[in-house]
């Protein structure tokens, strides 16, 4: 989000909320108070889509938002982007559409967790139904493109495999995503039970710049990008596979390593 100019940046600076703090104010305070990234996130979205999340984070507080709410917006616009997928004939307005609605769903999912802390933090019933949504939106986004090749695809779009067996493609993927996803907040669960045997938050050193870059390929902002291609389907296809196949090998390779990790952790005394 680009700084508004002249009349309309005067405008922003002295709206305030109700408790007498700006937007800009809003912002500020949410960028000290913003928790580090997981260790391993993803470019996109440690460098991108926090950002654009805390932005949203502080117009929702201004506007009297609830978290909840603000991952009720988030999951309408993430809906409307698997619907236009599934039942959509490809064009290229279409992908433009669709991936500007998973980039805007995506924000605001940033935006609910970051509006939490802003009121002083979330509550148990906060955090299920943003994984709730979360867990949806992970395995419908492919199925909705199994849908969508079945119903439009050309049957050779995908290169090195034809006919139906290119539906074999989304199938895999939505299995892969939701065995990540669920991994990855089980991981997250039992390092919060077991914080002094967890490993430390990702710092800003270039090693963790790095592997941000590494793991793009599980980067979901980076998957939203690539349905701007959704209307050239030889292209979308190939780098749909290309993240699928990347994600894949992510998965089988971090696996044991959580696993060795999750072994390590011992209960505390009672």
């Amino acid at each position: 989000m680009t700084a508004a100019t002249g009349a309309e940046s005067s405008d922003v600076a002295t709206t305030a909320h109700p408790d007498g703090e700006t937007f800009l104010g809003t912002v500020r305070r949410l960028a000290g108070a913003q928790k580090p990234p997981a260790k391993g996130s993803p470019a996109y979205s440690r460098f991108v889509n926090r950002k654009i999340g805390r932005v949203l984070a502080a117009g929702s507080y201004q506007l009297g938002l609830t978290p909840n709410a603000v991952t009720g917006i988030s999951a309408v616009f993430s809906a409307a982007a698997i619907a236009t997928i599934a039942c959509v004939s490809p064009s290229v307005g279409v992908g433009v559409l669709v991936a500007v609605l998973l980039l805007l769903g995506y924000a605001f999912d940033s935006a609910d967790g970051q509006l939490a802390r802003l009121r002083g933090g979330g509550s148990p019933a906060g955090e299920w139904l943003d994984h709730v949504v979360d867990s949806v939106k992970t395995s419908a986004l492919h199925l909705a493109v199994l849908i969508g090749w079945y119903r439009f695809g050309d049957a050779d779009a995908v290169p090195g495999i034809s006919g139906d067996a290119r539906l074999l493609v989304p199938i895999g993927f939505t299995l892969v995503a939701a065995v990540f996803f669920f991994t990855q907040i089980l991981m997250d669960q039992l390092r919060r039970a077991h914080p002094t045997q967890a490993p430390p938050p990702a710092g800003s050193t270039r090693s963790d710049v790095i592997r941000s870059m590494v793991v793009a390929p599980t980067d979901y902002g980076l998957l939203c990008l690539v349905f701007v291609t959704f209307g050239r389907q030889q292209v979308f296809a190939s780098l749909y596979g290309l993240m699928f196949a990347g994600t894949t090998l992510f998965v089988l390779a971090a696996l044991p390593k959580w696993y060795r990790e999750a072994s390590r952790f011992r209960k505390d005394p009672a």
